[in-house]
């Protein structure tokens, strides 16, 4: 991993539902900059380039009513089916990247940004947990994972396992961090971590 920037970039790690928008957030109260990464994937749904050829790869049902694309039918689509899914993010990953660095650069000249986060749920899937200087692994038991995920959007059991079986392995992400805090209890105790976490973070730059 990369230690020489004067403002540290920080990468979150973790399972379907774990909470990484909410260390994210708590990060933020920080001083820290987030790049949201599917924020950024869903401005890019909204790009007519974009938008123009997932319609090529899927055709009209990946539309909803409003003419629009629909995440939940587009991911209906290509979970199940591996080659439509490297097709879906040769589309709209190289948009989320470009933006993401854009925003990191935006940052770095940013007095007033103390460090960048990642909130990228495929971050080390394409390489990127490489520009990050801490990557931190947030853990939390399956079953409240499921329920989060599903309370989200509506996900299916099955859903959730066909989606994290197409990620690198839990066990191989935690083994990559550098910390790793638990966020089985409440938010109270999740943030007490974070902000220890990230004066130690401020302190070795």
């Amino acid at each position: 991993m990369v230690h020489s920037r004067k403002k540290p970039v920080i990468g979150l790690l973790g399972g379907i539902g774990s909470g990484k928008s909410t260390v994210a957030r708590m990060f933020g109260r920080l001083g820290c900059g987030v790049i949201d990464a599917d924020a950024l994937a869903h401005e890019a749904l909204e790009r007519p380039d974009v938008k123009c050829r997932i319609l090529e790869l899927l055709g009209p049902e990946a539309l909803g009513r409003d003419g629009r694309i629909d995440r939940g039918r587009v991911a209906q689509a290509v979970f199940v089916d591996g080659p439509k899914l490297a097709s879906l993010t040769a589309i709209v990953h190289p948009a989320v990247l470009a933006e993401a660095e854009a925003m990191m650069e935006t940052y770095r000249r940013d007095s007033r940004i103390r460090a960048i986060v990642l909130d990228m749920p495929l971050l080390v899937e394409v390489g990127w947990h490489e520009k990050c200087d801490r990557l931190i692994f947030v853990r939390c038991d399956r079953e409240k994972r499921l329920e989060r995920a599903k309370n989200k959007d509506s996900a299916k059991k099955n859903d959730f396992e066909i989606r994290e079986n197409l990620q690198i392995s839990l066990d191989r992400k935690m083994q990559l961090a550098d910390n790793i805090v638990e966020n089985n209890s409440d938010e109270s105790a999740l943030a007490s971590q974070i902000a220890d976490i990230f004066s130690n973070i401020v302190a070795n730059i």
